[in-house]
């Protein structure tokens, strides 16, 4: 059996005895298993009464093993070795920690960025496409998708012989796929995005990687009983309230991986937990830090709460041990199967004490409608820069912040001057996330001169993570946009918009979403990338302001 293990140390210890007996005596957790769709209020029962298949996943998911294994042996008859995975948010980040964790290559496009896009566009002789998206909407999705159908055909492949479709059934890109000749395979249209990990989103592109899905499988239902027992020793249930029965709330949560033997956890966590909370004023940010040392791990203030992801079979340390002065500290030790539900059923018992519906992201749907809007115009009337420093464009949105601020440092400076004490900065890069990759290096050295959390997204990734946190959440972040020209743009097949300046659409209306509700935005446009990009960095790690 795989065991689970969540230890707390100082006021998440206090949350767990104090709201724990209360869930306990409400039946949240067997409730829960027998999909009780009241346990959130009344505002949010319409959407958890087509919500909470996740639950039974384990167990209803089992098809699918057999099902994948017999098309990843038909794909490498054929030569085809090789998976590129389109997707975003949760359909995304859930097969890229499987994967990596198991140590299979998948290759990962949830991006816009041009550069990208056609960095994932290579040996099509060897790959298969996996295309995932629930409504069969989703502007990225579909623009990948067209992209790769394209260049097939260009290569004489049939794509109709190389893409997979994972959507819902009757969803828009069901319907068009089916009748185009793809091949479909449905996943439970009562499981949202983020909650996922178990459906066909995530076992579909890593069972063709060659994970272990069925091990996967095991590691979960093996947890299952003990996740549904009303029983104050319930993981689950002391994971939530520590997470989220704080008094006063400790709204972040710093995620570290230690030792876990889990690749890229972290994320995965930070998109599940951000999007399911971050609603009404209120919700937890997970913020994802690399290393032990790292000042909010060392230096945690009194809003946050340190998580150590410890290694399976690891025991914990005892609450004894964790104790420091003024500190929240937690750990969690568990299989990946194990944890996959462990994690989604402790966001719905913090979605539970914060008061909000788990299961919405209406803010993820505001930058998207806002997005569409710019790309019908065009991007309309650009606003001007309020100056260029060097290679870099500075635009300041928000409440004139900016005050006479004339170079980029001060411009950075005059965005952390608007920084609260519970406060923190969000560092959202709209480039390549892998080319551009060593930027998030900035984050703990900026963490470190402001001496508060801070939250680094790559764009448009983040939008269905952390994204929705930024705007439904409390009003107590400052935001720094990082844009830049693609390399070489690329046309989007059977649509009057470039991935470039889809992209661009998407970073702006980000930025305008957030400017509207009062934050102040913080945009950098790199009009040269390398030299920009290295100023940039210049300035996010300095040592002292």
């Amino acid at each position: 059996m795989s065991a689970l293990g969540v230890v707390a140390s100082g006021p998440a210890a206090d949350a767990i005895a104090l709201r724990v007996p209360e869930l306990v005596g409400e039946r949240f957790a067997s409730r829960l298993f027998e999909q009780d769709a009241t346990l959130w209020g009344p505002d949010a029962e319409s959407e958890a009464s087509i919500r909470l298949s996740w639950v039974g996943l384990p167990r209803s998911s089992r098809p699918l093993v057999g099902e994948v294994a017999a098309l990843r042996e038909h794909l490498r008859s054929e030569g085809v070795d090789r998976v590129v995975l389109c997707g975003m948010g949760g359909s995304s980040l859930a097969p890229e920690v499987i994967c990596a964790t198991a140590g299979v290559p998948l290759v990962v496009l949830d991006s816009s960025q041009p550069d990208m896009v056609r960095s994932a566009m290579v040996d099509l002789d060897r790959t298969v496409v996996v295309v995932s998206s629930k409504s069969g909407s989703t502007v990225e999705t579909d623009s990948q998708r067209r992209a790769f159908e394209a260049a097939f055909t260009a290569a004489g492949i049939d794509p109709t012989t190389r893409i997979v479709i994972v959507t819902d059934p009757g969803s828009p890109l069901d319907k068009e796929s089916r009748q185009a000749g793809y091949r479909v395979v449905n996943a439970d249209p009562h499981v949202g995005g983020r909650y996922s990990a178990l459906t066909a989103f995530g076992l579909v592109p890593s069972g063709l990687a060659g994970a272990d899905v069925e091990a996967l499988l095991d590691d979960a239902e093996a947890v299952s009983d003990v996740l549904a027992a009303d029983d104050e020793a319930n993981p689950a249930l002391r994971l939530g309230a520590a997470m989220a029965g704080t008094s006063p709330l400790r709204d972040k949560l710093v995620l570290v991986d230690d030792g876990s033997g889990i690749a890229g956890l972290p994320d995965w966590t930070e998109q599940l937990i951000a999007e399911s909370t971050g609603k009404n004023g209120t919700g937890i940010l997970p913020v994802v830090v690399q290393e032990e040392e790292e000042w909010e791990v060392e230096w945690p203030p009194r809003d946050v709460t340190v998580l150590r992801l410890k290694g399976e079979g690891e025991d914990p340390d005892s609450p004894d041990e964790l104790v420091q002065p003024d500190r929240s500290d937690i750990e969690v030790t568990g299989s990946l199967g194990a944890q996959l539900l462990l994690w989604e059923v402790a966001t719905a018992v913090a979605g539970r004490l914060l008061g909000i519906n788990p299961f919405d992201q209406p803010d993820v749907e505001s930058a998207k409608k806002a997005a569409r809007g710019l790309l019908e115009q065009k991007g309309g009337a650009a606003q001007a820069p309020a100056f260029t420093d060097g290679a870099v464009e500075v635009r300041a949105l928000g409440n004139g912040w900016l005050g006479d601020a004339s170079t980029l440092v001060e411009a950075v400076d005059a965005l952390l001057d608007q920084l609260g004490p519970t406060g923190y900065v969000a560092v959202m890069a709209y480039l390549d996330r892998l080319a551009d990759a060593p930027l998030a290096d900035t984050r703990p050295k900026l963490a470190a001169l402001v001496e508060r959390p801070v939250a680094f997204g790559w764009g448009p990734r983040f939008l269905h993570s952390t994204g929705q946190f930024h705007k439904g959440g409390p009003d107590i972040g400052v935001y720094l946009q990082i844009t830049a020209e693609p390399h070489q743009d690329l046309e989007v097949p059977g649509r009057d918009f470039t991935f470039g300046e889809f992209i661009a659409a998407q970073a702006a209306g980000d930025a305008q979403v957030l400017a509207e509700i009062g934050r102040p935005v913080l945009r950098l446009h790199l009009t040269e990338h390398d030299a920009g990009l290295q100023q940039v960095v210049a300035v996010l790690s300095r040592h002292s302001r």
